[in-house]
């Protein structure tokens, strides 16, 4: 059964890329203890490299980002009390940069209750319910920025997104990252929206970072920035606190959210 359990995870692995330690204990009906075995186990030996919450394909460093739809589902609560939190941090009369994503997106639903934001964006879904909060709230600009569209994401991008992003400074920028790590700093999955995700943190005077505890450790293709780039890191209740306290020496505010009851 071990023997097993291990393989299809090496099936897993290489299918999916990655793997989380809880869909695992709730795959094979086993423990935590159980999974993290495994995973060292599987290490060892080559086929994966282990992150917090999981594991990654040994050496893969994605070019591919997971389906909007699927990432909608993963980590649904974290990724609300993140937004939540973040939605916080913002002010009346801020002009801000949000990025495409999940967890931005949780955000934006708690700004129904602020005055004379202007917000730019490179998300058409995000910009789409950015605009329904507007009819309803007083002095808001929602500006969408030009360029290429991906057509998987409803993001603009690419060299007329950047051109677009020039003529602008905002007070805050949101990034959601695809992966972050001491080392590595922050990374995306996509070329063209890393460009974009670079400039809009150089034209801002405060960067927060939103990444729920899947993304620690985890290391995709494009590189956006060190880590330190970083104002405010804000993650969940399941980052471990040693690996928060990483950040907290490069100077960054790490705000790690309270499970709710």
């Amino acid at each position: 059964m071990q023997h097993e359990r291990r393989m299809d995870i090496v099936e897993r692995i290489k299918r999916l890329k990655t793997v989380k330690v809880q869909d695992l204990m709730e795959q094979y009906q086993v423990s935590i203890e159980t999974i993290r075995r495994d995973l060292e186990f599987l290490e060892e030996r080559g086929h994966l490299q282990r992150v917090y919450g999981g594991a990654i394909l040994q050496g893969y460093y994605s070019a591919a980002e997971p389906a909007y739809e699927y990432r909608e589902q993963t980590n649904s609560r974290e990724k609300q009390a993140i937004g939540k939190q973040a939605a916080t941090l913002i002010n009346d009369g801020d002009s801000l940069f949000i990025d495409y994503g999940t967890t931005t997106g949780e955000m934006v639903k708690h700004l129904g209750d602020r005055k004379n934001l202007t917000i730019l964006t490179n998300a058409i879904l995000i910009a789409r319910e950015l605009i329904q909060i507007a009819k309803k709230t007083e002095g808001w600009r929602v500006i969408l920025l030009g360029g290429e569209i991906r057509d998987d994401e409803f993001t603009v991008s690419g060299t007329l997104a950047e051109a677009n992003l020039k003529d602008f400074y905002v007070t805050k920028t949101f990034i959601g990252v695809g992966g972050i790590s001491v080392e590595a700093g922050l990374t995306d999955y996509s070329l063209q929206d890393a460009g974009t995700h670079r400039l809009a943190i150089e034209r801002a005077n405060m960067v927060i970072g939103l990444a729920d505890h899947s993304k620690f450790g985890v290391t995709t293709l494009n590189h956006i920035c060190p880590a330190d780039k970083l104002d405010i890191l804000i993650t969940d209740w399941l980052a471990p606190e040693t690996v928060l306290e990483e950040y907290r020496t490069l100077g960054i505010q790490v705000l790690s959210v309270p499970e709710e009851e």
